[in-house]
């Protein structure tokens, strides 16, 4: 936010009771958490308004689409971008959506969970407190191949895709790639 906040953040202390005088006179918090509000009267108006006997159904419901607005919510930890004398940052969202696609232009190949880590004891110190130092990083990152491909050789491509995409698209510094084949896809159970 404008502010300097994460939106995530000020929802969750406001959730757990958490006294925060900045966000008490903060237009941009204010206007977060009015949002908030508006957002849990929507959800329980749908969950007044279902039948009695599937009350159970819609809190579990309601607990399901708040921890997906949560989850979407929260960008991740900021990441360098460039040289150590450079102030470029992104967010481990985009940057796992990049690598993710990267991965993907692979045919037969799904990308899944993404984490990008900085290189303990490398690199000055971070921006800010949820930021990974600055300095190189290394991306794990799973994915699911198609039974057509041999693992070692997938693995690599996959590897050389992802760093090609974080120097050429990001201006990331990435020293490792470390692949996991989480599972196998047979194509010819997706054909309609």
């Amino acid at each position: 936010m404008p502010c300097g906040r994460e939106l995530w953040s000020v929802w969750e202390r406001h959730e757990t009771g958490e006294p925060d005088p900045h966000s008490d006179g903060c237009p941009h918090c204010t206007e977060a958490l009015t949002s908030l509000r508006r957002l849990e009267d929507v959800v329980s108006t749908a969950r007044d308004a279902e039948p009695a006997e599937a009350e159970p159904d819609a809190s579990a419901l309601v607990g399901r689409v708040m921890d997906v607005v949560r989850l979407e919510l929260r960008p991740g930890r900021t990441l360098p971008l460039g040289e150590d004398d450079e102030d470029a940052w992104i967010v481990e969202a985009a940057a796992a959506r990049v690598v993710r696609a990267a991965a993907e232009t692979l045919p037969g190949v799904r990308a899944g969970s993404c984490r990008i880590e900085g290189v303990p004891g490398q690199g000055p110190g971070a921006a800010s407190g949820q930021a990974v130092p600055r300095g190189p990083v290394v991306i794990r990152l799973a994915v699911e191949v198609a039974l057509t491909w041999g693992l070692q050789e997938v693995a690599d491509r996959v590897r050389r895709r992802v760093l090609e995409a974080a120097e050429s698209e990001l201006g990331m510094r990435v020293v490792a790639v470390d692949v996991t084949i989480a599972d196998i896809i047979d194509e010819r159970e997706e054909r309609p």
